[in-house]
């Protein structure tokens, strides 16, 4: 049997020496062949080296992870390694191809690899229809907001909205909740939610969007109603009955 091998494209260095020692923990037949700080130098040392599974960060300079897949395809098992959590799960949720989402984490990075040890003796799969999938997803984004101008006292903000924890109606304005700190914008809720990515923000209550990556997890109350718990910040969100359906798989 071939040896097992791995490529990390990353250019973060610390991140990419963090994720080849992580590596080495939990899968120690896994031989790292080789580390790209860049898509031109991960698609070379692809060709050069062969290796079993890349591991890809989604944003590179050069060439994308994604476009260092599309050649790699169906010559190497795929991990896309992400900041942004909706952008590889809308893409691929059906599972055929990994990710991991930055600062990756023991838990998942273990879930991962006994995933990829079940798939590493068959060959690796055609992955060209989904990476087309997620161009179209990615052009399409391109129709979204991606940043707010919110006010906080005399003072404008520019916000990302990948920053946002959630967005909550207030009388005549819209609270834009931030990790940190909160804002005020003039839009409303239903403004918003046609202008905002619906893989990025769910609408959980007549007044309220909130965004996906915040989402630490779903608790019921004791009357059986349902609240959202987030990852960076003590409050909890109610569910309304007609939005409850977005945490059955949760």
């Amino acid at each position: 049997m071939a040896p097992l091998t791995a490529l990390i494209a990353e250019d973060e260095p610390l991140l990419q020496a963090e994720l080849a020692d992580m590596l080495h923990a939990v899968w120690p037949e896994l031989a790292i062949v080789g580390r790209a700080n860049n898509g031109i130098e991960a698609l070379q040392l692809f060709i050069d080296r062969r290796p079993s599974v890349l591991f890809l960060d989604i944003e590179m300079p050069g060439l994308s992870g994604l476009e260092v897949a599309k050649q790699a395809t169906p010559h190497a098992h795929i991990v896309f390694v992400t900041a942004y959590d909706h952008y590889a799960r809308a893409a691929f949720d059906q599972g055929a191809i990994d990710y991991l989402v930055k600062p990756v984490g023991m838990e998942r990075l273990a879930t991962t690899m006994q995933r990829l040890k079940t798939r590493i003796s068959r060959p690796p799969p055609d992955h060209t229809e989904a990476f087309a999938q997620l161009d179209r997803r990615a052009a399409d984004s391109t129709r979204y907001l991606r940043w707010i101008n919110a006010s906080a006292g005399g003072t404008i903000s520019l916000i990302s909205v990948q920053e946002i924890c959630y967005f909550q109606a207030d009388t005549k304005y819209t609270s834009v909740v931030t990790a940190n700190s909160e804002a005020l914008i003039r839009k409303t809720i239903r403004e918003l939610t046609e202008e905002l990515d619906p893989n990025l923000f769910w609408k959980i209550h007549r007044s309220t969007l909130v965004n996906v990556n915040s989402i630490a997890g779903v608790t019921r109350d004791g009357r059986g109603h349902l609240h959202v718990r987030l990852k960076q910040r003590p409050e909890r969100l109610p569910v309304s009955e007609s939005c409850a359906q977005l945490f059955r798989q949760m």
